[in-house]
């Protein structure tokens, strides 16, 4: 259960721990975070999130055979917006990998 002082980017973010995102959180030298990264594989896909800023999120559906997840060649499906938005849509998106390309 979602803690009463999460924020509604965080109850978003732990709905996505709770179906099987994996996160990282890379830093620059200096050692100051540049961005949260979620990553979920699934069936044939991978579902991927990546949070710069609060204004400034974008997620993906990639094929799992993709070389390079966060900036793919062939995405089957992409959102970019507002962490609210993108995290909407991407809870929003179904499980099956019949996802149109766009």
């Amino acid at each position: 259960m979602c803690s009463p002082e999460a924020t509604p980017v965080e109850n978003r973010l732990l709905n996505l721990i709770d179906r099987g995102y994996r996160f990282i959180h890379p830093r620059d030298d200096g050692g100051t975070l540049v961005a949260v990264v979620g990553v979920r594989p699934h069936d044939a896909v991978i579902d991927v999130i990546r949070l710069d800023a609060e204004d400034d999120a974008t997620a993906l559906r990639v094929p799992a055979d993709e070389d390079d997840i966060l900036t793919p060649e062939k995405p089957l499906w992409s959102c970019h917006g507002t962490a609210h938005e993108v995290l909407d849509e991407l809870l929003a998106l179904p499980d099956e990998t019949t996802t149109s390309r766009g």
